[in-house]
């Protein structure tokens, strides 16, 4: 294998690390898909009926009318990345062996919302065929996030600017098969686009150079689209509404451009190549229960088993060779509970409260965007504007656990590794509002 192709094969894993990275709702996928599962946590959703739940259970809809449903996400992020002891070390090339170790300098140490906010829009609509039938159309931003490090940053050489962005268009079909029994499947296609730069650390003969004004780039990008399925059944029985659904993994092959931009003695090593990089999504399991508790009061609660270790592997091809860059993500459960109060026949009040952990480890989180286990506390509002147009509201905190920051990777075939240690806390803010209409 040459150099150049071990140079291809880290530029595409670091492409990889990108799309791997973690995003608001747990590594990187993003619960928010409805303005009304917003103000109770999502606590009820695969159970619930209508449109604002068709993307945790295909069967919501089947008894749900004509209707569609807009809702927009506005998540506002305060973090700080904080530096504890990076550093960079060189191999000696002929033994293997540790031949000195830097650490990375950066003045601040510091790093001031590195994470940064943004929207989240999603959309679904709903279309009876007759009494007992209906399919349904949804488009949803599932994965969805930036980071930005300054120049300087401690972080520079594992991340510099991390983009993801997603869209998933669904078509579902639903049927009502008696009186208290429904269920759904549908199929989906998810086009996935990542975008990072970072920095590549000088060297001279054996010595290092961690100075700024002296680092290599590496920009890379890449896309595709893929699909997958889902498919669920919901019980309707007295004062009892029960959901259960599964959305399926989905496998995915980027097309990358890979640009890496060195200087001084390390220009040769400059190159622009194209390449394939595999990944698998997680799989979802949802299971839901609303209870009527009063006219006025239903309580609700949701757990997702989420299959992360489906992403336990980045496939590399490129002309020439390839490579498979083992990951850890293990699986998680998640959960919630919450209430949904009529205080009118028009207006409903909500609340609820999640769980939420992560499925990175200690042992390694990249600073792409470094999650952890978090809690969710939510409160929100539906009201009936005038007849078949609806509003809601919803306002979540997310409390964040300190994220332990731990990376080591090799750059320059190997010569150097950078050891990345850090830390980040912060907090979160998601505002959401939507509106539903039946025509």
């Amino acid at each position: 294998m040459t150099s150049r192709n071990v140079a291809r094969i880290g530029g595409l894993a670091i492409l990889m690390a990108s799309v791997a990275a973690p995003a608001f709702a747990g590594s990187f996928y993003l619960q928010e898909q409805s303005a009304r599962g917003a103000g109770r946590a999502y606590s009820g959703e695969a159970a619930d009926t209508g449109v604002q739940s068709l993307w945790w259970n295909p069967a919501a809809i089947a008894r749900s009318g004509r209707e569609a449903t807009l809702s927009l996400h506005a998540i506002r992020l305060d973090s700080e990345a904080r530096n504890t002891g990076s550093s960079l070390t060189l191999i000696n090339p002929a033994n293997g062996q540790v031949a000195g170790r830097l650490p990375v300098i950066d003045p601040r140490n510091t790093e001031v919302n590195p994470v940064e906010s943004g929207l989240v829009p999603n959309f679904a609509v709903a279309m009876p065929i007759n009494d007992r039938l209906s399919v349904g159309v949804a488009v949803a931003a599932p994965y969805n996030f930036t980071t930005k490090y300054e120049p300087g940053s401690f972080a520079r050489y594992d991340a510099q600017t991390s983009e993801l962005r997603s869209a998933d268009l669904g078509v579902t079909v639903a049927y009502q098969v008696n009186d208290w029994l429904d269920i759904g499947a549908g199929v989906s296609a998810q086009y996935v686009k990542a975008k990072l730069t970072s920095a590549i650390p000088s060297l001279t003969g054996n010595q290092l150079a961690p100075i700024m004004a002296l680092d290599g780039q590496s920009s890379l990008e890449g896309d595709g689209i893929d699909f997958g399925w889902n498919v669920g059944a919901q019980v309707h029985k007295g004062k009892w509404d029960l959901g259960l659904s599964y959305r399926s993994a989905i496998e995915h092959e980027l097309d990358g451009d890979i640009v890496q931009a060195m200087e001084g003695a390390l220009k040769p090593r400059s190159f622009a190549t194209t390449g394939t990089a595999s990944f698998n999504t997680p799989w979802f399991v949802s299971a839901s229960v609303r209870y009527a508790a009063t006219d006025k009061l239903t309580l609700n609660a949701q757990i997702n088993q989420i299959g992360w270790s489906e992403f336990d592997a980045i496939n590399v091809n490129f002309t020439g060779g390839g490579d498979v860059i083992h990951q850890n993500y293990e699986d998680v459960t998640t959960g919630a509970i919450g209430l949904d109060y009529a205080y009118s026949d028009k207006t409903t009040f909500r609340a609820g409260i999640g769980y939420d952990p992560t499925p990175t480890t200690d042992a390694l989180r990249t600073a792409r965007i470094p999650d952890s286990d978090r809690m969710l506390y939510s409160v929100g509002v539906s009201t009936e504007i005038t007849d078949g147009i609806g509003f809601d509201a919803g306002i979540t905190y997310i409390d964040m656990d300190k994220a332990v920051m731990n990376d080591d990777r090799a750059l320059l075939q190997g010569a150097v590794i950078s050891n990345l240690r850090g830390e980040l806390e912060g907090s979160a803010l998601a505002f959401s509002m939507g509106t539903t209409i039946k025509f």
